[in-house]
């Protein structure tokens, strides 16, 4: 068994006191997702061996202390500390924010070294992993500094696909952060991301105004019409297949989402609440455009309902086969890349179909 046929998933525990450690145990219960991938979960095996008992999970845990100790089609569990952890499900707790923290940098730090293939990263709660050695909001930022690239929240279900501007930032500063030169940056993030995790030759992409009905001319901001639609004229006159600003109001409960390969939100909410009405529990987050693959389920640390045994994985499994999906085509897209005939092909194949 070679190693793209069976994908190192690194998965950082994320709150324990959340439903992450839940969710992880439950994706690995059905054994047929171990022949596609081997999980290494950076915790601590004692600690999961006890949440397993607690879920009457029947996921078979394999503890290790190094990263070469793994075994292919396990459920691989990597030592990061030694110390038993008290684990109150349902508190927000700093002391258990730094175990979150200390898996998923030592996560990353595997992914930066290909120790790992692919990361999936379970929820954390933003407030509690603050500390002098991290002052991050989340995951995406620090991925941004780590890695190479430009970092952008990409929410995926299916053919549905939502990515923002700007992310995890107030709303009264959003329209301080719309530059020209970002929004071109993020739209031409995009179109990568579509053509190599995604194999669509040459997507179409749809952009969201600002303002209620993309600022009517002027009259409701001019934002929509002073920096957005400039900017999407440029790439447009380049040859990206990008068209708006679209009024948001109406953009989604008319399907017009579903003419387009990707659409892009101003902001946060903007984008979030329409794709998790949509997504049905399903989607995943994906941060697009880095030089590694890192996805997480679209949900939070459900405090309201950890230890409960009450919780949904299916954002956190399709996050798994997202992962592995784009690991795949990233390899395809770059045997494609080194023969112009095989992407000629590809086009044509897309055509006819």
């Amino acid at each position: 068994m070679n190693k793209a046929e069976n994908i190192i998933v690194g998965i950082s525990i994320g709150d324990l006191n959340g439903i992450g450690s839940e969710v992880v145990l439950k994706t690995f219960e059905d054994s047929r997702i171990l022949e596609m991938c081997t999980p290494v979960i950076f915790a601590n095996v004692k600690i999961l061996s006890f949440v397993k008992k607690t879920f009457e999970s029947t996921s078979m845990l394999h503890g290790i202390d190094t990263i070469d100790q793994l075994v292919l089609g396990k459920i691989n569990v990597l030592n990061v500390w030694k110390e038993g952890v008290d684990i109150n499900f349902g508190v927000n707790d700093e002391n258990i924010g730094k175990y979150a923290i200390k898996s998923f940098i030592a996560a990353t730090d595997a992914l930066k070294a290909g120790q790992i293939d692919v990361l999936v990263t379970a929820p954390i709660n933003k407030y509690n992993i603050q500390s002098e050695e991290f002052k991050f909001p989340g995951h995406t930022d620090y991925l941004d500094k780590e890695l190479e690239g430009d970092a952008l929240m990409f929410m995926v279900q299916d053919n549905l696909r939502v990515g923002l501007l700007t992310d995890h930032i107030p709303v009264n500063e959003v329209a301080s952060h719309l530059t020209e030169a970002l929004i071109i940056r993020k739209i031409e993030t995009i179109k990568k991301s579509l053509i190599q995790d995604f194999s669509i030759n040459k997507p179409k992409i749809a952009v969201l105004g600002l303002n209620p009905h993309a600022g009517d001319g002027g009259v409701i901001g001019k934002e929509d019409d002073a920096i957005i639609r400039p900017a999407i004229k440029k790439l447009f006159d380049k040859g990206t297949l990008v068209f708006g600003p679209y009024p948001a109001d109406g953009f989604f409960g008319n399907s017009q989402y579903e003419k387009f390969d990707a659409v892009i939100a101003a902001y946060h909410d903007q984008g979030l609440i329409p794709f998790k009405t949509l997504s049905f529990g399903k989607g995943v987050n994906y941060t697009a455009g880095l030089n590694k693959i890192r996805t997480s389920p679209d949900h939070g640390t459900a405090y309201e309902i950890a230890g409960k045994n009450l919780a949904d994985f299916n954002s956190f499994k399709e996050a798994v086969y997202l992962a592995i999906d784009i690991f795949h085509s990233r390899i395809q897209y770059k045997e494609i890349s080194k023969d112009p005939m095989k992407i000629k092909e590809k086009q044509e194949e897309r055509n006819i179909r």
